[in-house]
């Protein structure tokens, strides 16, 4: 009957363990490795690729600034060699002219070139290079020379230009035209090797360009395959894991499948012992009961006052039986005096009953233990209790057993402890353990039983104090 009351209770109330972790849960370090290794990885590639577009930048920048000075003191140069060209035509058409004011004509275009020639000269000393330098110092000497020994021609008559004319163009004039364009060209070819040497620099920028981009390059592969490898591995992980996790969930539904069945079975067994018991107990005395009112009748009418008085005595001792018969079974399906008196007098009251029934010595001790506890909670720890008393008197062979109650801030502890032949808690698993295991974590507590043979064995139970429980079950 006891066991039909405990099948009821684990019907109504089942409910599965706490849920284990997560499985797609990651540690809060795995997170943060991979956080920073994809945060890396992408800040590696941002800055690989803002430093190519910089450095292209600047090789396009070198590279333009190379070009525009070469061709700015390329223009130049030519510009001057066209004006001493013509520097020298025009003096030898002044020489050669004997009509007084086409030669001034001729005079003023040669004053108007040696113009253009100084104007170019200075914005070519704007982009001299150190290498240029003493060519052009050489170049601004023979142009002074040169000016210088054109002045006197200007102040000649038309026969001094006709009598010395041709001598001085050919010994002085040309010569010297002639050594200042190789110097000219002396500087052109100083600004090819310029140029030439810009190249070479612009060349080994994109050389230096290329080893930075292989190294970035060779890093980012490098720590993405570190990360794959991570990731890869921790992947693996989960997927061991999620397995696992897995097979423990079948196998607690295989479980779960087995542990009702065996439910339904043991409810079964519980109400044909429960109608067994009614039909042997109180089925038996109520028809003695009526046998008896039926003997007391014929008495009464029989006028025998002292055989009434034995059946009336008679009857009585049925009714008691009937009544203490009944009394048990409703104790069994919830003792009374857990509501009237509260949980510790009706452990106390059960250990008594036990010893009376059985050769244990059951001794109670409880601390601190409020009366205001939830039903649930009262009810939690009378059950088992009351399921380890059983399994002591049935199985274990104890002589003594010990239970503990302890009430503190956050918790009610309780353990059982008997002297008995113990057995493997690991591999002996009944229903009426399994049944204790489920009423604690319906209400949030722990279960868990220290038993070898020979050594006896100890029921450990930690249920939250009632605002635990309320945190617990709106957690769940």
């Amino acid at each position: 009957m006891k066991r039909s009351i405990e099948a009821k209770r684990l019907e109504n109330h089942r409910s599965p363990l706490p849920p284990a972790r997560s499985v797609s849960s990651i540690a809060p370090y795995s997170r943060l490795v991979l956080t920073i290794g994809f945060g890396g990885l992408l800040l590696l590639l941002a800055f690989a690729g803002i430093d190519n577009v910089r450095r292209l930048q600047q090789i396009q920048t070198s590279n333009d600034e190379i070009r525009e000075k070469f061709l700015a003191r390329t223009n130049l140069l030519e510009q001057i060699r066209s004006e001493l060209y013509l520097s020298g035509t025009y003096i030898r058409d002044y020489i050669l002219e004997p009509d007084a004011s086409k030669a001034e004509i001729h005079r003023a275009n040669l004053l108007k070139t040696r113009a253009n020639m100084d104007a170019g000269l200075s914005e070519y000393q704007k982009l001299l290079d150190a290498e240029q330098a003493p060519p052009f110092r050489a170049l601004m000497r023979e142009l002074q020379d040169y000016w210088t020994l054109l002045e006197p021609v200007f102040s000649w008559n038309a026969a001094t230009r006709h009598d010395q004319g041709f001598a001085f163009l050919h010994d002085e004039v040309f010569p010297r035209r002639m050594a200042m364009l190789g110097i000219a060209d002396q500087i052109a070819g100083i600004n090819r090797s310029q140029l030439n040497a810009g190249k070479r620099d612009v060349i080994a920028m994109f050389s230096q360009f290329r080893r930075r981009s292989i190294l970035t390059i060779g890093l980012t592969i490098a720590f993405g395959l570190l990360l794959a490898v991570f990731s890869m591995r921790k992947i693996v992980r989960l997927e061991l894991e999620a397995g696992r996790r897995y097979q423990e969930s079948a196998t607690a539904r295989a479980e779960l499948k087995q542990l009702s069945a065996r439910l339904v079975e043991a409810q079964e067994n519980d109400r044909r012992a429960i109608s067994r018991e009614l039909h042997d107990e109180i089925g038996q005395a109520l028809t003695g009961v009526r046998v008896e009112l039926a003997n007391l009748s014929g008495l009464i009418r029989a006028r025998d006052t002292a055989g009434a008085e034995g059946k009336v005595q008679e009857i009585k001792d049925l009714v008691e039986d009937s009544v203490s018969v009944v009394r048990n079974m409703a104790l069994l399906l919830r003792p009374s005096m857990l509501d009237d008196l509260g949980l510790v007098p009706a452990l106390r009251w059960q250990a008594r009953e036990v010893s009376k029934r059985t050769a244990l010595r059951v001794k109670v001790s409880a601390e601190d233990v409020s009366e205001d506890l939830p039903e649930e909670h009262k009810t939690c720890i009378y059950r088992i209790v009351q399921e380890s008393l059983h399994n002591c008197a049935q199985h274990a062979g104890a002589a003594t057993v010990r239970i503990n109650v302890h009430q503190d801030a956050a918790r009610i502890l309780l353990s059982i402890q008997d002297d008995g032949k113990g057995f493997h808690a690991g591999e002996e698993r009944g229903l009426g353990l399994l049944g204790m295991q489920e009423r604690a974590s319906h209400l949030g507590g722990t279960f868990s039983v220290d038993a070898r043979p020979g050594h006896g064995t100890t029921i450990s139970v930690s249920l939250p104090t009632p605002a635990a429980a309320y945190a617990y079950e709106a957690r769940a």
